[in-house]
């Protein structure tokens, strides 16, 4: 499970998720990548989830590039706690995804396997994703308008 080695706060606000992703916007090391379509949390767990579909369909070769990395913790109190009494502890982590972030890269492998690959890893994540080759996205997501 993905998780930070040590924070400078342990708790966090949850904050809003506006506007288009400014940065990881590309395909950087790949040849084609999962790009999220709509803002989302994705947690650690669901980072793995979509890992294993897509390594385990693609087998042995290609590589694969996780472009995101959960860094925000979510805090949760007790099941039939009363109210107050503090922040909950912190439960899970997640990244914050807006529109236009590469989520994950693949290469190394043909186009179709490369696409059912992202396509598995796909129905793992909560949110809208799309399958972008690199020639897709030369100038950026944010650039598309």
């Amino acid at each position: 499970m993905l998780m930070p080695k040590r924070v400078k706060h342990r708790k966090q606000f949850r904050g809003t998720m506006r506007g288009k992703a400014l940065r990881g916007n590309v395909i950087s090391y790949g040849e084609y990548g999962l790009v999220a379509q709509e803002p989302c949390w994705i947690t650690s767990n669901q980072i793995e989830a979509a890992r294993v579909a897509m390594t385990r369909y693609i087998k042995r070769g290609g590589k694969v590039w996780i472009k995101i990395f959960p860094d925000k913790p979510v805090t949760a109190k007790p099941a039939e706690t009363r109210m107050g009494s503090g922040k909950g502890a912190v439960e899970y982590w997640v990244s914050v995804v807006k529109p236009g972030r590469v989520m994950f890269e693949i290469a190394g492998v043909s186009e179709d396997v490369a696409k059912e690959a992202l396509r598995l890893a796909m129905h793992k994540l909560p949110c809208k994703c799309k399958i972008a080759a690199k020639a897709d996205l030369e100038g950026g997501v944010a650039n598309e308008e």
